[in-house]
């Protein structure tokens, strides 16, 4: 009778423990479903790669603004610079996939460094969850005024010509790149000359120091419209508004020398799909914000704002060019 009883007891015992189970898995998944259509309820942090005042921090402090009037809450922007972006990567990587940290990356610390360094700590559709594409940009290609070069072609032909004393210059893996693709698709020589900013590319070429530079927008478009330098084509499909006269790459004949660098805003992987949804609609309604996309027009700035999922799409496949370039190439970069 007693082995009955204690039977008994432990059955109700282990009822109630189930019961008691049950109830908090209930309240946990009640509390994240709360949670997530609650969100958000506290600040967020935008965190960016770069020193406050460069091109990226400009982009961020745009949007964040506008989205902070979206959601309702405050947006802060916190730049945490170092190793071209990647340091701030690898943390937003290692944060609570909450959507209260958030990142804006560039695409040469995110698809370019993916392509280049094997040990990378983090990954841009991996780790990382592509949000929104806030905007992408060309780059131009110039040469000195001195050239008797009109176009890309001539220029190939004169750097074929001149195989022995043709380089250009470069400041990041981004630039480098660019010119080998165009080595790769023209035939083109040259050897690499590196500087420390666009400035001293530019200047380089000016001087007659480097044959060549494919330089980004903003220090290149004044020196071209006051005739220090001579651009040969925009690379990618189209031409630009602030550059009307110069053709594109596809136009000068090379439709393989499409590059776009780009800046784009990411949260950590495991980030809740409800949070990541609220997170995309309000960035897409940010970033098409006429006032905003009117400022990134005129930084030179093709403004961005589409579906997340053609910008994932949009970075693996960016990664997989760049691999290609490097292999063929035979590039090599320090981290």
């Amino acid at each position: 009778m007693r082995t009955a009883l204690q039977a008994v007891e432990r059955l109700g015992r282990w009822a109630l423990l189930s019961a008691l189970s049950g109830l908090l898995l209930v309240e946990s998944a009640f509390s994240s479903v709360h949670a997530q259509s609650d969100y958000p309820n506290r600040p967020i942090r935008v965190v960016v790669g770069f020193a406050a005042g460069g091109g990226n921090d400009i982009f961020a402090r745009l949007v964040s603004a506008k989205l902070s009037d979206i959601l309702g809450r405050p947006v802060v922007v916190e730049n945490k610079p170092g190793a071209g972006g990647r340091l701030s990567a690898e943390y937003v990587s290692n944060q609570a996939p909450d959507g209260y940290t958030l990142l804006v990356g560039a695409s040469g610390a995110m698809s370019i460094a993916a392509a280049i360094y094997p040990d990378l700590k983090y990954h841009p559709t991996k780790t990382l969850v592509p949000l929104a594409m806030i905007g992408n940009f060309p780059l131009i290609m110039v040469i000195g005024v001195d050239n008797p070069s009109k176009n890309v072609k001539a220029f190939v032909d004169w750097a074929k010509q001149h195989a022995d004393k043709v380089n250009y210059a470069s400041t990041s893996p981004a630039f480098t790149i660019t010119t080998e693709l165009l080595k790769l698709k023209s035939g083109m020589p040259g050897m690499m000359i590196p500087y420390k900013s666009s400035n001293e590319m530019i200047l380089s070429v000016m001087e007659g120091q480097t044959s060549t530079a494919i330089p980004d927008p903003p220090p290149t478009v004044p020196q071209v419209k006051a005739g220090k330098i001579k651009a040969l084509a925009v690379t990618g499909a189209t031409r630009t508004e602030e550059l009307p006269d110069v053709p594109s790459m596809a136009e000068a004949g090379y439709p393989d020398v499409d590059v776009h660098l780009w800046s784009g805003v990411f949260a950590p992987a495991a980030t809740p799909a409800a949070t990541l949804a609220k997170l995309e609609k309000a960035l897409s309604e940010s970033i098409r914000d006429p006032g905003v996309s009117a400022k990134l027009k005129n930084l030179g700035v093709d403004p961005g704002g589409g579906p997340a999922a053609d910008f994932e799409r949009m970075i693996d496949a960016d990664i997989v060019k760049y691999a290609d370039v490097i292999k063929a190439a035979g590039l090599t970069f320090e981290e």
